[in-house]
């Protein structure tokens, strides 16, 4: 039933089997994978444990005809040559025009969402309007990220990572990262877009370098890595998995330079970094997410200091993210979680500002615009949506996914200046 979110495959069986026993009662029989007669609600409430990868109900296939007269665009009592009336089978020239259109394209906000219905939407963040769809066949997509020169999509399924161009009416990759074994979780690129870093549930954290073929480096992480972020000083990935640790990888030393548990066998979902490196946050599955100053020691090795202890939500906090540079002198930290809101903390007491309230499903993610005065948020409810940070209200809602949406990506500054 999805992936193997443990090594031990007696934790799987036990999962699988809690997860019935919530819905359905008693349940005597284990199966890892399984077929149930549910009702409609119940099909919905099991799809949002973690670790069920999808639902599949029952389908009824009704073929659709292709040889009709209005589907061949020719009028009913045709007479004469039916080949010269379809217009000699050549491409429609409105439609060709439409696509040279949408394939020069120059948008200056890159807003994107994906998650199980195997698709990529690109969406004009004002209107609401999704102007690009990317099919993904491969499988369901865990996380987006945009390069930063704007002109790639790096989108992460199970267990490629594909990167597409974003200003172009190409559907197909451009290049594909194949190495990992199985969900790649989380991807980013280093702040000149020369390498990506990326980890996943076959416990590794991979360095790609993007003008190469290939993966660069390799760290073992020993548990399934749910989280990376890249230190602002380019020199330090910090990883959490699974099992509740955290490591910083020295990119430099290329070893593993720090680890710390914050709470033991309590999986980290997720981990941010304030822009200027200054403070980090790991959220997990007890809905705590853990505050330390970042010091750096005489060896120029990241140290953390405990600085606060956050309850934020009574469920999973799914995604935690540090508001960015542009929205000094205001600091913020969102929790997104199970709980189906958003919540907006100030760093500064880390006092509540904000429960974002709107989502009928768990929030997977959430991504600030360049000066944290919008939020987007990614749902299992099927939509995403903008919202204002200081008011909480809902600017606009995406819809046109018919799955769970499980990753969004935006990037609305501008392109950075050659280095």
């Amino acid at each position: 039933m999805g992936e193997k979110r443990y090594e031990d495959p007696a934790m799987t069986v036990k999962s699988h089997h809690e997860l019935l026993l919530t819905l359905l009662g008693s349940y005597k029989h284990r199966f890892s994978r399984f077929a149930a007669k549910l009702t409609k609600s119940q099909a919905e409430e099991i799809a949002e444990f973690p670790g069920v990868l999808q639902i599949i109900p029952n389908r009824f296939h009704k073929l659709h005809t292709t040889r009709n007269w209005d589907f061949l665009g020719l009028p009913p009592q045709s007479s004469g040559n039916l080949l010269s009336q379809s217009n000699m089978g050549k491409t429609n020239n409105h439609r060709s025009h439409r696509h040279r259109e949408i394939k020069m394209a120059q948008p200056s906000v890159i807003m994107a969402t994906a998650g199980y219905d195997h698709t990529i939407k690109f969406w004009e963040a004002k209107s609401g309007r999704c102007y690009r769809t990317i099919q993904y066949p491969d499988s369901q997509i865990n996380r987006l990220e945009i390069t930063p020169d704007k002109h790639y999509l790096a989108a992460a399924g199970n267990p490629h990572i594909r990167l597409f161009e974003i200003n172009s009416g190409n559907t197909h990759p451009v290049m594909s990262y194949d190495s990992h074994t199985s969900n790649v979780m989380a991807v980013g690129f280093q702040c000149d877009g020369n390498w990506m870093y990326s980890g996943s549930e076959d416990g590794t954290v991979k360095i790609w370098d993007l003008r190469a073929p290939g993966c660069q480096r390799e760290y073992e992480s020993r548990a399934a890595v749910n989280s990376v972020v890249l230190h602002p000083n380019q020199t330090e990935l910090i990883s959490g998995d699974q099992d509740g640790n955290i490591r910083v990888w020295d990119l430099t030393a290329s070893s593993c330079s720090c680890e710390l548990v914050p709470e033991v066998d309590t999986a980290i979902r997720s981990l941010t970094v304030m822009w200027d490196g200054s403070l980090v946050a790991a959220a997990n599955n007890n809905g705590t997410c853990y505050v330390w100053r970042l010091l750096r020691g005489t060896q120029t090795m990241t140290n953390f200091e405990p600085l606060h202890k956050l309850q934020a939500h009574d469920g999973y906090i799914l995604k935690c993210l540090f508001s960015p540079e542009f929205c000094e002198p205001n600091r913020y930290l969102a929790t997104a979680s199970s709980d189906h809101t958003v919540k907006i903390w100030n760093v500064d007491g880390f006092t509540l500002e904000n429960t974002l309230v709107g989502h009928q499903r768990w929030v997977w993610d959430c991504v600030f615009s360049v000066d944290g005065a919008y939020l987007i948020t990614a749902s299992s409810d099927s939509t995403a949506r903008l919202w204002t940070t200081e008011t909480g209200e809902t600017m606009r809602v995406y819809q046109g996914h018919h799955k769970a949406i499980v990753c969004c990506a935006l990037n609305d500054g501008g392109e950075p200046s050659p280095s």
